[in-house]
Order: C-alpha cells, then structure tokens, then sequence
C-alpha cells in the first residue's frame, strides 16, 4: 500500500512516501501563512521527486497545528450556545466560568440552564426540561448562532438528556452544528463541557479546514480518501474527524512518537521532538503515545479527554538567542528560519546558528557565525543542553534507564548522553518522523464509560464492541482490529457493581476502491455518522455532589 503523509508544523510542511513500510521520498518545505498553500506544495514535490504514477497512491493522511494554534491565537473561531443540563444542581459555576477572558469573549453566545442530569447513582436528579430546552432551541434559532455545546451532568454515566437536547435542535435549527460533552469528555463536568464547547467554536474552522485540504488533494491530481490525525497517534477519515476537531489537538507531537517507533523499531521509550518552534517529550508504550490522565489546558482552557502525556519546552531550531543576559527562546522565527536565521544571511542569533557555530550540524554558511564568542557558544550549548535535560527527567515515571529516540529537524540539539538514558537513539528520516508518523497511522476506536449490572468481563466486552464500532465508523477495517488498551475502575460510590472501562482498539484502514473517491469524491465519503452509543445501563444516574454538583 502506497500512502503519503504529511505533517504541518509551526516551521514547516514534511511529507514523505511510504510504499508498504518503505520511506521512497521525503520532503520539507516551509510552512505557509494560509496552510494550505504549504500542503500543496509539499504534495506537488514529494509526486514530482518520487515519479510515483498518481492512481498507485492509496491514501493521504494529514497532520495538522490548524485547530490548535486557533484557539491558542483567538482566531477563526465561531460564537457557541451552551446548553447545560442539571439544574436545580451545578448552577454556582456556569458555562465559561473558568475561561481566559479574551477566549470567552469571542466564543461565548448565548447560556442557557435547564433542569435535568442525574445523580452519581443513576437516578435522576429532576425531569429533563423538554419544553424548556425546546424554547431555547428556539431562541438559538433567532439569535443566529450555528453552534451548540450541550453538557449534562453525569452524561458519561447516561447520555440521554443530551441526547433528547440534541433531537430537540435537530427539529427546530436543523441547520445548527451540535456537540455533546459525552460524546468526547470524561467524569468531571466543567473540564468535559470545555471540551465540547471547544469543539463546537471549532466547527466551521474544521469543515473549510478538511474541504481545503480536499481541494488540495484533486489540485494534485490525487482521487484518494483523506484521513486527519488524531490526539492518539491514529486517523479519522476526514467528514469524520471535522466533527471533532479537538481530537486533533496534539497529533503534531503523536505523529512524531509514532514515527519514532517506527523508524527505531523500539515500542517502550522516551521520544524528544525538536522542531523549530518547540521541543515536545513523550513517552511510548506499546508503539503508542502514554496518555495524559488528568487536566490537559489548551489555549487557557481546562479540559479531560482524550490526549498525550506531554511536556513542551520553548527551545528549537528557530528559537532566538538573547546573548545578555543569556536567553534562549521561547520566541522564535518560525518559519523564516531561512531567511532571519544568520547562517542563512539573515541578522538573528537563533539556535541553529549556535549549533553549526559548535559544529554540531553543517547548514547555511558556517563562515557568517564564525565571529561568534566561543564562550557565548559554549554557554549556549549547556543552556539548551539544560533545558533537555530537565525536561526528559520530568517524563520519566521512574529511576531506570531507559532509551531516548532523538527526531526532527532540531535534533540536533540533543546531547549525546543525558542522565537516566541508556541511549540516545538517532534513526534514518529523524527530519521528518512527523510525516512518517502520519503515513503509518492506523485507525482507533475508544470507549471509555461506566457499567452497571455487568461482571467485569461483559462490561469489558461490551466496552469492546462499542470501540471496534466507532474505529469501524472512523474508516478501520473490522477484520483488522486489535485491543491495544483495557483499564477498569470500581467505582465504590456508585450501586449496582459499577465498573467505569476504558478499551481502545486499533486497525489498519479499509480499503476504498479508488474508482468510489473519483465518483464520490476525495476525502467525504467515509462512513456516513459516528455509531450511536447506547444509554450506558444505569438504572437511575447523576453527577451531583461537591462543587456545587459539577462532575
């Protein structure tokens, strides 16, 4: 299977060529203002440099910053309605409440309060307020806003007030984009309502961003599905990933981990990604990135729900250099490394130019840094050297030695030896592990929700299905997938033997016939909607109690 990969990074736009697990051509170019733009020139080079025949190409993945930096830079975001569900409970904090005051003001529309939710058992707290959340339905319509996060209390434990919400604004704004906190968050209300509100200010942003990247794709000439990667280092097929935009978050990161552990063939390790802008360290288990299991902000925002473990650092190649007193990043030139970056001509100090000043890579023109201070060089060094350091001993869960996979474009950075690393591995194509990361994505399905009435082994079986149908509906092929992950909770304070599971699954992508992405079209075809989880099997249900209710 031939397929191409690309990752767009603060820096720069890597694709590569994979046929089968063979990297036949890697390209690198700089990141543009539109995105877009980048992408079509790195799908053009790595076609033209490769002399691969168009119809061979079997699948484009994408890697994408797009929706991260949209909400770190306060841009192209679009105004959201915020349904909450459980009143006379989880009033003292409303929606947005722990929100940056700039992010909040653009995104937030319209709150609106209902009465509904359960309690941690299961039973009700009050009667969902179906007449109520039909006014409101009403009142988003006239208002205009296209968007709406709906939260509930206690949704993971039972959906079903989010989800009569949800039938209520199909009815009257059928036009309106809805996102439902259970449908990406986990226990804990105000950080999962943040993940859905996220996602719902994300929508519009999302549906150009994947119709964009469509057309760049039929501009190269290429009738092939397209698929987005993800927070966990795997892919959507792209109408499904626009709708959760949020899954994409850290797939830059996750897609250099997983190239990682392609390129070193080592599934257990630390993983150190230096791009021009930032370095981010990770942590492998099993070929895949370790997940983060407590409050992940993005752009401000608190939010639980389905990311990396990792730590970012402010240092890379673009990262500009301060000599008095002695500075290094976190500001950097991004993308016009070559054209600020001194051995490129420019007239800023950065951290590449150190590096080839030290002679620890030859790029540019080495004669323009060679007036540089000898003890300015060293102490840069030791500084970033430092910073690594540190950094790598923060991801470490304990004492052992273990080995460290150096990628990107940065890596030169890296020192050769560092506390508490058996080995500091460097791999073939480290520039652009990115890429290859994104070229080898398989597809994921996760169910992460609590069970009643069940024996751990149904509750774990039906966790199963529930994965498989949602990596099915993403674009896996059913008869390709495997169990990756199982962890199960008791849950004390909850009857009836409740057990809170989480199962994740991954496989290779289906096979489309090339001939339906000519017909249909590239990329918005895929399976037609996300399965319907069915009501987790409470007999009551709820999320009462401590902070005034929110969980």
């Amino acid at each position: 299977m031939k397929r191409i990969g690309i990752d767009v990074g603060g820096t720069n736009t890597d694709a590569v060529l994979l046929d089968g697990t063979r990297v036949v051509q890697t390209v690198k170019t700089p990141t543009t203002e539109d995105v877009t733009t980048g992408i079509t020139r790195a799908l053009r080079d790595v076609l033209e440099q490769s002399h691969v025949d168009h119809r061979r190409i079997d699948a484009v993945m994408i890697g994408t910053t797009h929706f991260t930096n949209a909400v770190v830079q306060r841009r192209g975001l679009t105004r959201v309605a915020a349904v909450r569900i459980g009143l006379p409970a989880s009033a003292s904090l409303p929606p947005f409440a722990d929100w940056p005051d700039d992010l909040a003001s653009i995104v937030r529309g319209e709150v609106f309060m209902l009465e509904g939710g359960h309690e941690y058992d299961g039973r009700p707290i009050v009667p969902f307020d179906a007449r109520g959340m039909r006014d409101v339905a009403r009142r988003i319509r006239v208002a205009g806003l296209r968007a709406v996060g709906i939260a509930s209390v206690f949704s993971p434990l039972n959906p079903s007030c989010e989800d009569a919400a949800a039938a209520i604004l199909r009815e009257e704004c059928p036009d309106v984009a809805i996102t439902r906190s259970h449908d990406l968050g986990r226990i804990g209300l105000l950080e999962r309502e943040n993940v859905a509100l996220l996602n719902a200010c994300l929508l519009d942003l999302a549906r150009k961003t994947a119709r964009a990247f469509t057309e760049a794709l039929r501009g190269s000439g290429l009738a092939v599905p397209l698929y987005l990667t993800q927070n966990d280092g795997t892919v959507m097929v792209a109408d499904v990933a626009e709708r959760f935009p949020v899954y994409s978050f850290a797939s830059g990161p996750t897609n250099s981990m997983r190239g990682a552990a392609f390129l070193s063939g080592l599934h257990d390790a630390l993983v150190i990604d230096v791009g021009g802008t930032t370095t981010d360290i990770g942590c492998l288990r099993h070929g895949f990135p370790r997940e983060a299991n407590n409050v992940v902000a993005v752009g401000g925002v608190r939010t639980l729900f389905r990311m990396p473990d990792l730590l970012s650092l402010g240092l890379g190649g673009g990262s500009l250099v301060r000599p008095e007193p002695l500075a290094i990043g976190p500001v950097s030139v991004g993308y016009q490394l070559t054209e600020r970056g001194m051995v490129f001509g420019g007239s800023e100090l950065t951290a590449t130019d150190v590096a080839v000043a030290a002679g620890l890579v030859d790029l540019g023109d080495r004669a323009r840094v060679t007036s540089l201070p000898a003890e300015l060089v060293k102490s840069c060094i030791a500084r970033m050297s430092a910073m690594i350091d540190e950094g790598v001993d923060r991801m470490k869960t304990d004492a052992s030695e273990m080995p460290l996979i150096a990628v990107g474009g940065g890596c030169f950075l890296v020192p050769s030896s560092l506390a508490g690393i058996s080995e500091v591995v460097h791999v073939p194509h480290q520039a652009v592990a990115n890429a290859v990361g994104a070229a080898i994505a398989q597809v994921s399905g996760e169910a992460d929700q609590i069970f009643q009435g069940m024996t751990r082994d149904e509750a774990i079986a039906e966790a199963k299905r529930l994965a498989e149908d949602k990596a099915v509906a993403a674009g896996a092929d059913p008869s390709r997938l495997k169990v990756v992950e199982v962890e199960d909770l008791p849950i004390a304070y909850l009857p009836g033997n409740s057990l809170r599971t989480r199962v994740r699954v991954v496989g290779d992508i289906a096979s489309v016939p090339a001939e339906r992405w000519d017909r249909e079209g590239s990329g918005h075809r895929g399976p037609s909607r996300v399965p319907r989880v069915r009501p987790r099997t409470p007999r009551d249900g709820s999320e009462r109690g401590g902070l005034g209710g929110l969980r």
